[in-house]
């Protein structure tokens, strides 16, 4: 009889275990197109942007304009999948008090993501277009005013 009981706790344990380890980030995985390293190299300097995979959760991203061995622009991009929303989650030097803005997923497609807070003076809109594999389109935009920044995947 007690081993009876041992082998049902342990296949109890085993199932809950195997649920734990099979819950899915299907809003995240809609990014999974992010990874890797993307530059715009352009007359007035390269922009580039760069994600990696976290965890099961969570994209990283950091992204740069340099101008002739000058960073002119950064900032570091947290991708998170929290329950069912994923959110954008951008922390920029010098900007908001150094703390963390986050836009929320409001629209995706296979290779289009819109992520958006209406509460943020600029941008309110941030949206990531894949083109072609190895090509990707962003664009900031609010208040009648649009900045776009084609790139393509360097890795």
């Amino acid at each position: 009889m007690k081993n009876k009981i041992y082998v049902l706790f342990l296949l109890a344990i085993c199932s809950f275990s195997c649920e734990q380890k099979s819950k899915t980030y299907a809003e995240l995985e809609k990014a999974n197109w992010f990874i890797g390293k993307w530059e715009n190299k352009t007359t007035e300097g390269t922009f580039s942007e760069e994600w990696k995979k976290e965890n099961d959760s969570l994209l990283l991203g950091k992204s740069f304009f340099i101008k002739e061995n000058d960073t002119l622009f950064s900032e570091t991009v947290r991708l998170e999948q929290r329950k069912n929303d994923l959110f954008y989650i951008v922390t920029v030097p010098n900007q908001n008090e150094e703390k963390p803005v986050e836009f929320k997923l409001t629209s995706s497609s296979a290779d289009y993501l819109v992520f958006e807070n209406p509460a943020h003076d600029f941008p309110k809109k941030i949206t990531y277009k894949l083109v072609t594999k190895d090509s990707l389109y962003a664009e900031i935009s609010g208040d009648g005013k649009k900045q776009g920044f084609p790139f393509k995947k360097v890795n």
